[in-house]
Parts: C-alpha cells; structure tokens; sequence
C-alpha cells in the first residue's frame, strides 16, 4: 500500500494460576472455565525510516459475552477505517480541518 503499512493483530488471552508480581515461570498453569479475552489491534504505519502511527485501534472484549457478534462487527469496521488512513487526500471534511481569514478591503 503506497499510504502505509498496515497491521491486524488477534490475540487470545487466557487466565494462568501465576501471580502478577511474582517472577515469570515459563510453565504457568492455565485455569479452566475462566475469562479468555479476545483482544484486536489494528495500526497503520507511514513509510518513514522512523515508521510513525497515523492510525490505531484496540480493544479487549470477553469472549463470553452475549454482544460477542456486535463487538466483533464493530472491530472489523474500525480496523477498516484504520487500514485507510493516510490514502485518500480528498478525504471527508472534518471541522477545524481548513481555516480562512479574510482580510480587510484595500
């Protein structure tokens, strides 16, 4: 893409028996019947030799919860959006985008 690079990630998380603060053993106990997040994030990236972000989305919803088709419709849309980002110059409008002045007569 000539506007950027654009990437989606998806993760799925699971809950182990580790604790926070405490030192990360490679061989965490998963637990069962616990919350699993499925987590999305969306970037777009410029071209630059410093890659800056010109667009990003991510969100972490419950896999369990009854909107799970709603959450993952509005993901796709907003990852969507972010994939454009930076490619059209005739984008729409949004205010406070342009400001004029006008002068006084001569």
């Amino acid at each position: 893409d000539p506007s950027g690079t654009f990437v989606q990630l998806r993760l799925s998380l699971v809950q182990t028996a580790c604790g926070k603060r405490a030192p990360r053993p490679q061989n965490c106990r998963t637990l069962e019947n616990r919350r699993k997040p499925v987590c999305v994030a969306c970037y777009k990236f410029d071209h630059g030799d410093v890659p800056k972000v010109l667009d990003k989305y991510h969100n972490c919803g419950p896999s369990h919860h009854m909107a799970v088709k709603e959450i993952k419709q509005r993901d796709e849309a907003e990852c969507r959006a972010v994939e454009e980002a930076g490619k059209a110059t005739d984008a729409l409008y949004l205010p406070g985008m342009y400001a004029f002045s006008m002068g006084l007569p001569a």
